[in-house]
């Protein structure tokens, strides 16, 4: 049986194709992502389906369950929906079965969650409306640096003297930026002072949530290794015991904790006799399915 999963983000859409088999084990077949970039979002959702598909080698009659999650309950070849932080404690827990607690820190906001080993959400704690401590905002400041955001982590670990930005606010952090390039500040340690401030509020979330142990990271940021290595030095100046990991699908984690929610939903839909037509749809509902 395959279900799918897909996240529709702020700035991404990401898709993932999970085989479950009759011994209770998983694969994870596909996953795909591609940027808006301004685009139609149902175009973009349109087109990297077909390329997941077609990676895969199945069509959509013969995946089981379509999870969505983030902004796709407008896809209408979905089965069903899906929250985000639950999706996201899912997602991590596949990944990394030793997690306790997530940190989602996509294009405009972060989020920390605390789960049990089920993926039950327990607590969690979200960052406020300013985006000071967003991928789109560290994407600005790359973009005002001349530094592509693949190069942003590296180039933060080469820093010497680090200074830190505003942390409070995203218009005062790019003033600070400007500021800082003026004085003549070196742009790795500009980088390392915005780490380390987005930082200490992601650190301050997952405290809030009170996460301990094993944290996975997830969302588009996860790939930035400069981050994360700040992240666990203000773990530790605050004495937080967070054992802070990341994974090479953390980006898909959303996608694949909705195709992972979307086979426990689907087993219990059969359990209650639910009949189920084309792609997993419950027979005779509308385009959304069931949640």
């Amino acid at each position: 049986m395959i279900t799918a999963g897909i996240d529709v983000g702020s700035s991404a859409v990401k898709v993932a194709l999970v085989e479950h088999r009759a011994d209770g084990s998983r694969r994870i077949a596909v996953t795909d992502r591609e940027r808006l970039r301004k685009r139609d979002v149902a175009s973009v959702v349109d087109e990297v389906w077909a390329r997941a598909l077609a990676t895969a080698g199945v069509t959509h009659a013969d995946v089981a369950y379509v999870a969505t999650t983030g902004e796709g309950e407008l896809i209408p070849f979905r089965t069903g929906h899906f929250y985000g932080m639950t999706t996201h404690a899912r997602g991590a827990i596949e990944l990394c079965p030793e997690a306790r607690a997530a940190v989602d820190l996509g294009a405009l906001h972060g989020r920390a969650m605390v789960m049990d080993g089920r993926a039950k959400v327990l607590g969690y704690r979200m960052t406020s409306q300013c985006a000071s401590g967003s991928g789109q905002f560290l994407e600005n400041i790359g973009r005002y640096l001349g530094v592509a955001l693949e190069e942003v982590g590296p180039l933060s670990l080469e820093a010497k003297t680090p200074e830190r930005c505003s942390s409070i606010c995203a218009v005062l952090a790019e003033t600070d930026v400007i500021n800082m390039v003026s004085r003549g500040i070196a742009v790795q340690d500009i980088l390392k002072g915005i780490h380390l401030s987005m930082a200490g509020r992601i650190v301050r979330l997952l405290t809030g949530a009170q996460a301990k142990g094993v944290v996975l990271v997830t969302g588009g940021l996860a790939a930035d290794v400069g981050l994360l290595e700040a992240i666990r030095e203000e773990a530790a100046a605050a004495g937080a015991t967070l054992e802070l990991r990341a994974h090479p699908l953390s980006v898909h984690a959303g996608a694949l904790g909705a195709a992972c929610w979307g086979a426990f939903r689907l087993e219990k839909l059969r359990r209650r006799g639910v009949a189920l037509g084309a792609a997993g749809a419950p027979a005779g509902a509308g385009a959304g399915g069931v949640g």
